[in-house]
């Protein structure tokens, strides 16, 4: 992160997403990429991400939930701060719209992944339901989703965790 940080020429915010998230968290030891996105992009952020991929040996991928579930409202409020190193403030993309996707996906580690954020008080079920249901209607948007099966899926979640 400090490397990155240093290496831009203007501030911005980095979202980390997925099997980042995952490890700092301690909910994986490892992660075979980084999952990241940059929002507002900072000057020369680009430029740097081949030389963090060579230092770090490591899979960088500009990836985000909103990518494959319709961005959920506030989700930028809802991001949890992790660290500041010189222009950049570091963070894990909201855990709801990381729920959201996860969900979609329905592997058995994605799975683990939203049980660990339930347990550790970082998604809140009745939320979960209630911003999903803001964003249903934009599922149209997103042909890869079958949206009965993605609420089928949120809704067994939600039901099981009550």
């Amino acid at each position: 992160m400090c490397c990155m940080g240093t290496a831009v020429k203007s501030e911005g915010r980095v979202y980390f997403t997925g099997g980042v998230s995952a490890v700092l968290m301690g909910w994986r030891e490892m992660t075979i990429d980084v999952d990241l996105k940059a929002e507002p992009e900072p000057q020369g952020f680009f430029e740097c991400l081949p030389r963090l991929k060579d230092e770090l040996d490591i899979n960088i991928e500009l990836a985000a939930p909103d990518q494959f579930v319709p961005a959920l409202p506030g989700w930028q409020d809802r991001s949890r701060f992790i660290a500041r190193h010189g222009l950049l403030s570091f963070y894990h993309y909201d855990f709801y719209g990381q729920a959201l996707a996860k969900l979609e996906r329905d592997h058995p580690r994605d799975r683990h992944d939203v049980t660990s954020m339930r347990r550790d008080g970082l998604v809140n079920v009745d939320r979960l339901r209630e911003l999903f249901q803001s964003i249903e209607g934009q599922l149209i948007r997103y042909p890869a989703i079958n949206p009965d099966q993605l609420r089928a899926s949120v809704m067994d979640f939600c039901s099981a965790s009550d």
